[in-house]
């Protein structure tokens, strides 16, 4: 697989609510005159998570702002990975939307199915990888973010235990802790990350249990990649630092938030959508990282010290520029083996495959 390049009425519905809506007009609040182009969105969690699902709303709400009475925008929110999925998306496509984003990865095959049945609907799938005639996909480069993270912790850690929340073991999350884990060990060969799996996106109760396990490990320094920001509330209680996931969290722990790894869709959403409106969207696949906007830091802490600030945002230029690859080798993984040689950096395709943890990660990858 190859990754390159890459309205003002609105209806937020949960899951259960699109549900009802089957058979007596669905959407019927957010239909507009024909000549809008009607775009909608699904999420996995509310766009209250403060994480994932805000960032995509954020992209929503730059849309109307930007194409203003051109297009009309819906969202669903809170829709689970699989068959309530499907029955979403061709709700949305039956009501008369012709461009439709899914927005979660265990919304592939859902997309992919009700695209078959609305061939003149344009889909767009989020964090996948498979593509149609009338399906494009698109993601961010969330490692990068995540090898700045990792220096910036080797620094930070004074019990050199880094707590690593994830959701789910997929290529996408198991790449941005293996990322996260050599920047990580770069700086200070004594570090390690313990992981815990909560398999879930969002479940802050369940996100914060997990905080605290690791915290009960000798962890100083929390990272996640889940996405409600009850990990920064735990260590901003406990006094230890954190680190955000995918929009600035800042305010939910102003003194363990030490920076986040922020989503920008924005721009990507706003092209795609205008691509439609001219007719010149075709299904392509774009992965796009700091140099393509897509992602960027939060605001470091203040209290992270100078040369640390200097130090990772050479880290981010050198990323920018090409002069560094978060998966620069030699890369080990667990077993001491050498999967990425001196002089060489991880492809594209074993990124998107990555199914194995480096050196420095304690524990063993969920199959």
């Amino acid at each position: 697989m190859n990754r390159r390049t890459f309205g003002k009425t609105i209806l937020g519905l949960t899951a259960a609510a699109v549900a009802l809506s089957f058979g007596i007009g669905g959407f019927a609040g957010a239909v507009a005159a024909q000549d809008k182009l009607k775009v909608g969105f699904v999420y996995v969690g509310p766009v209250s998570d403060h994480g994932y699902s805000y960032q995509h709303d954020v992209g929503r709400r730059a849309v109307e702002e930007a194409l203003g009475d051109k297009v009309t925008t819906t969202f669903v929110e809170n829709v689970p990975e699989g068959a309530d999925a499907e029955r979403v998306i061709d709700q949305l496509a039956a009501s008369g939307h012709g461009l439709i984003f899914t927005t979660s990865f265990g919304f592939m095959n859902p997309t992919l199915k009700v695209a078959k049945r609305y061939p003149n609907v344009k889909f767009e799938h989020a964090t996948g990888y498979k593509r149609d005639a009338n399906v494009a996909t698109y993601s961010a480069r969330f490692y990068e973010g995540r090898t700045i993270a990792g220096e910036i912790a080797g620094k930070m850690t004074k019990s050199n235990v880094i707590g690593y929340i994830a959701s789910f073991p997929i290529p996408e999350v198991v790449g941005g802790i293996n990322a996260f884990t050599i920047a990580l060990r770069k700086v200070n060969p004594e570090a390690q990350v313990r992981v815990v799996w909560v398999n879930s996106w969002y479940d802050p109760p369940k996100e914060a249990e997990a905080a605290k396990a690791l915290l009960d490990q000798s962890a100083d320094v929390i990272v996640q990649h889940t996405d409600s920001p009850a990990p920064i509330q735990v260590a901003e209680q406990a006094g230890k630092w954190a680190v955000g996931q995918s929009s600035d969290m800042t305010r939910f722990g102003p003194k363990a938030h030490l920076t986040a790894i922020v989503d920008d869709w924005n721009g990507y959403y706003i092209d795609r959508v205008k691509a439609v409106l001219d007719g010149t969207w075709q299904p392509i696949d774009t992965w796009g990282g700091l140099k393509d906007k897509m992602l960027f830091m939060a605001p470091y802490n203040p209290a992270i010290p100078g040369d640390v600030v200097e130090m990772v945002e050479k880290t981010r230029v050198d990323i920018m520029e090409g002069r560094r690859h978060s998966f620069d080798g030699p890369v080990k993984d667990q077993s001491g083996k050498v999967v990425i040689a001196e002089g060489k950096h991880a492809s594209d395709e074993e990124i998107l495959k990555m199914d194995w943890f480096v050196e420095g990660v304690v524990g063993k990858l969920p199959k």
